[in-house]
C-alpha cells in the first residue's frame, strides 16, 4: 500500500519541514565539515609540494608513482585548471586523467605512451604554475616553511571550494545512513556482513551500498548498480527481495529537478530484472518540491521523509 505518494495534501507541509531540517543541519554542521576537509586537503597539498620539491620537479616519474597529486597540481596553476580543461590543453586521454584523479594510472597503457602523456601534463603544469603563490619559482629561491604552508593553504582553499557540493553531499549521506541505522537497530535489526550477497540477505538485517545485478534493455548483458540501503524485513520468506532505499538530500530545488530521472531509471532497471514487486523507497531530506514528488509518484516510487522516519514501519520494516 502507498505510504506518502498518494497523499498530496501533505506534500507542501512536509516540504517545509524538510527544508527547515536541512537548513538547520547546514548551519550547525556544514562549516565544520568544510573546515575539517580543508585541513585534510592542506596536508595533502603539502605532501604534493614535498613530492615535487615545491613544484621545482614536476616530472613524469613523480606523476606515475604518485598520480594522486594531480588535483593539487591542477589547483596550483594560474588560472586553476578543471579536469576537462586539462585534458584539452595537454592533449591527453580522458582515461588517463580520470584515473589519476582517482589515484591511479591505466594499467594497460604501454609505458612509452604513458610517459609521453605524463610529460605533456607535467610540462603544462610547470608552464602555468602560479608564480604569485609559488613566488620562489621565479626567483629560484628555497621557500621557507611559512611560504610552503601559506601556498598549500591557498591551493587547499581552491581545491576544497571546487569540491564544496560533493563534500556537503557526502557528509549528508553519511548522516542519513547513521539515522537509518539507528532507527533500524531500535527496531531490533542487525547489520549484515559486508560480504553478504544481494540474494542471501538474512531476515531482520540491513546493509549499505549493496550492488544488484540488473539486465540491460537488450536482455542479454547485465551491469551492477549500487543501492544505498537494503533491508530484509523480519517477516521475509525465502526468495523475497529486500526493501531498497535511496538516501537523497538536496540544498536547493534546482538540482533535485535535474536529478529526478535518476531514480526512475534505477527502478526501471530493477523492475526489468526482478519484476514489478520490487520495493524501492526514497529517504528524503532537503529541497524536494511538489514537481519532484509528483514525478516520482507517477513512476510508482514512494518515499519517507527524514523528519518522519517512523513511516518506514508502514512498509513492513
Amino acid at each position: 500500500m502507498p505510504v506518502n505518494l498518494d497523499k498530496p495534501q501533505l506534500w507542501k507541509s512536509d516540504i517545509c519541514h524538510s527544508v527547515d531540517m536541512y537548513n538547520t543541519w547546514f548551519m550547525q554542521s556544514a562549516p565544520e565539515v568544510f573546515r575539517e576537509t580543508r585541513r585534510k586537503v592542506t596536508k595533502h597539498v603539502e605532501n604534493t609540494l614535498a613530492l615535487t620539491r615545491n613544484l621545482a620537479e614536476i616530472t613524469p616519474d613523480v606523476l606515475r608513482e604518485h598520480p594522486a597529486v594531480l588535483p593539487s597540481l591542477r589547483m596550483s596553476t594560474c588560472p586553476p585548471i578543471a579536469v576537462d580543461r586539462l585534458i584539452g590543453l595537454a592533449g591527453v586521454s580522458k582515461n588517463l586523467v580520470h584515473s589519476m584523479e582517482k589515484g591511479g594510472v591505466p594499467a594497460k597503457t604501454p609505458l612509452a605512451s604513458l610517459r609521453h602523456d605524463l610529460h605533456k601534463i607535467s610540462s603544462l603544469i610547470r608552464s602555468l604554475a602560479d608564480r604569485d603563490v609559488f613566488h620562489w619559482l621565479e626567483a629560484r629561491l628555497t621557500p621557507t616553511e611559512q611560504d610552503i604552508h601559506r601556498a598549500a593553504s591557498i591551493v587547499a582553499d581552491r581545491l576544497t571550494n571546487a569540491n564544496a557540493n560533493p563534500i556537503i553531499r557526502n557528509a549528508q549521506e553519511e548522516r542519513q545512513f547513521s539515522i537509518i541505522s539507528q532507527w533500524l537497530e531500535e527496531q531490533g535489526y542487525e547489520k549484515f556482513s559486508e560480504n553478504t550477497k544481494y540474494d542471501a540477505i538474512p531476515a531482520g538485517t540491513y546493509g549499505f551500498r549493496v550492488n544488484f545485478p540488473v539486465k540491460l534493455p537488450d536482455g542479454k548483458s547485465a551491469i551492477q548498480i549500487p543501492v544505498d540501503t537494503a533491508i530484509m524485513p523480519k517477516s521475509a520468506k525465502i526468495g523475497d527481495l529486500p526493501i531498497l532505499i535511496e538516501a537523497k538530500s538536496a540544498g536547493d530545488f534546482t538540482n533535485t529537478n535535474k536529478r529526478r530521472k535518476e531514480e526512475a531509471q534505477k527502478i526501471n532497471q530493477l523492475r526489468r530484472t526482478y519484476g514489478n514487486h520490487v520495493r524501492f523507497i526514497l529517504f528524503l531530506c532537503g529541497y524536494f518540491d511538489v514537481g519532484y514528488l509528483g514525478y516520482e509518484a507517477a513512476e510508482g516510487i514512494d518515499w519517507v521523509w527524514e523528519h518522519r522516519i517512523q513511516d518506514l514501519a508502514a512498509f513492513g520494516i
